[in-house]
C-alpha cells in the first residue's frame, strides 16, 4: 500500500536518534511565567471563545474542550482537528492570506514549531505549570512552546498470530527472514535499506499499523504509535506492545499560541490549562499518550515512561534537511 511521507516519517528516517524539544536558536530570554489570574479569566470570558487547531485524536480534544468549558463557563472551545501536516498547511495558507483564525495549536511534529518560531508568528507565553514542573528540555528557551504530549513509536504483534516467546524484541530481530511479508510500518539508513527487503506494507498514518495488527492483516508492526496500540489492547484486541531493546523512538507534540490570535486572552488561559496536571491526566487516561508533568499519574497496567529506554529525534535536523531525507527514504522504499 502506498503512503505519503509526513514530517513524522522524516524524523525517523533521519537516523539522528539521540526525548526532547529541538534546540532552536536563542533569540531572547523567555518571559516570566504567568499565573492564571481573575483578570485573565475575565478578559477571556469577554472574548467568549478559543479556537484550537490540533492533531490529537478527536475524542481527546473534545474531552479537553469540555473540561476547560466546565472550569471556565462562558468560554467555548472550537476544536479543529486534522492530521499534523494538514494543521501545518492550513495555518501556512491562512497566514499567507492574512487570515488569523487560530488561537492555540498542537502538532505531533515539533519541527512545525521550529518553522513557526522562525517566521515569528508564535506568542511567547509561559504557563505557571510549565515554569514550575517541566524539565528544560521540554520547553522552548524563548517561552514560545512546550511539550503538551509525548508519543512513542513501538514494535507490536498480533497475539493470535505470534507467540510471546517468538515475538521480536528489537529492531534487529525484525530483519529475520521469517518476518518477510508479515510486517506493516508507518532507523539509520543502513537499517532501512535492510528493512526494505522485508516486503513491508506501507500505510498512510501512524494510526494504521496497530489497526492492521488488530485485524490480523499483518503479524508484526515495525513501528506505529503506542497510544493506538494500547487502546486496542485495553479493548481486548489481540495486540501486544514491544519496547525495542535498542530504545523506543519518541517524539513530542508541543502546544503554542499565536501573536495574531483573535482571542489572545482566551488563548493564554487555554494554553495554561493544557499544561495543568488536570489536563495532562486526560492526555494519559483518555489519549493513552505520555506526559512529563510530574503530578500526572501513570495509567495502571501501562509501563511507566521512566522505565522505557527512549530515543529522541532531531526535529531541527529534519527541518533543515527534510527534502534530502524524503528523497532518500522514497528511493529505499519505493514510495
Amino acid at each position: 500500500m502506498a503512503r505519503t511521507l509526513s514530517r513524522r516519517d522524516l524524523l525517523k528516517a533521519s537516523g539522528v536518534l539521540a526525548l526532547t524539544l529541538p534546540a532552536t536558536p536563542l533569540h531572547a530570554a523567555a518571559p516570566p511565567a504567568e499565573a492564571v489570574t481573575p483578570a485573565l479569566v475575565d478578559a477571556a470570558k469577554k472574548e467568549s471563545k478559543v479556537v484550537y487547531y490540533t492533531s490529537i485524536d478527536l475524542s481527546l480534544a473534545e474531552k479537553i474542550a469540555k473540561a476547560f468549558e466546565a472550569k471556565y463557563p462562558g468560554i467555548a472551545v472550537r476544536v479543529e482537528r486534522t492530521g499534523a501536516e494538514r494543521v501545518f498547511q492550513r495555518i501556512s495558507q491562512e497566514y499567507s492570506s492574512r487570515i488569523y483564525a487560530v488561537d492555540a495549536v498542537n502538532s505531533s511534529d515539533a519541527a512545525h514549531f521550529i518553522a513557526w518560531k522562525r517566521t515569528g508568528i508564535l506568542q511567547p507565553y509561559v504557563p505557571e505549570d510549565v515554569a514550575k514542573y517541566y524539565p528544560p528540555e521540554h520547553k522552548d528557551a524563548d517561552g514560545q512552546f512546550a511539550s503538551f504530549r509525548v508519543g512513542l513509536s513501538v514494535i507490536g504483534y498480533n497475539t493470535n498470530l505470534v507467540k510471546a516467546e517468538e515475538a521480536p524484541k528489537s529492531f534487529a530481530d525484525l530483519l529475520d527472514p521469517k518476518w518477510s511479508g508479515k510486517m506493516v510500518k508507518d532507523l539509520g539508513w543502513d537499517y532501512f535499506e535492510k528493512l526494505a527487503k522485508q516486503k513491508i506494507m506501507q500505510v498512510q498514518s501512524s494510526t494504521d499499523p496497530p489497526k492492521k495488527l488488530a485485524l490480523g492483516e499483518r503479524a508484526v508492526m515495525v513501528d506505529g504509535n503506542e497510544y493506538n496500540a494500547l487502546i486496542l489492547k485495553e479493548e481486548g484486541k489481540p495486540v501486544e506492545v514491544v519496547y525495542p531493546t535498542e530504545g523506543t523512538p519518541m517524539a513530542v507534540g508541543p502546544n503554542g499560541i499565536f501573536k495574531n490570535a483573535p482571542n489572545p486572552n482566551a488563548a493564554k488561559l487555554f494554553q495554561s490549562f493544557c499544561f495543568t496536571a488536570e489536563c495532562q491526566q486526560l492526555v494519559i487516561d483518555v489519549g493513552a499518550l505520555r506526559s512529563v508533568h510530574p503530578q500526572a499519574k501513570e495509567h495502571a497496567g501501562r509501563r511507566p515512561l521512566k522505565d522505557i529506554k527512549v530515543m529522541k529525534d532531531d526535529a531541527a535536523g529534519v527541518e533543515k534537511n527534510a527534502q534530502d531525507i524524503k528523497a532518500r527514504y522514497s528511493k529505499i522504499f519505493g514510495v
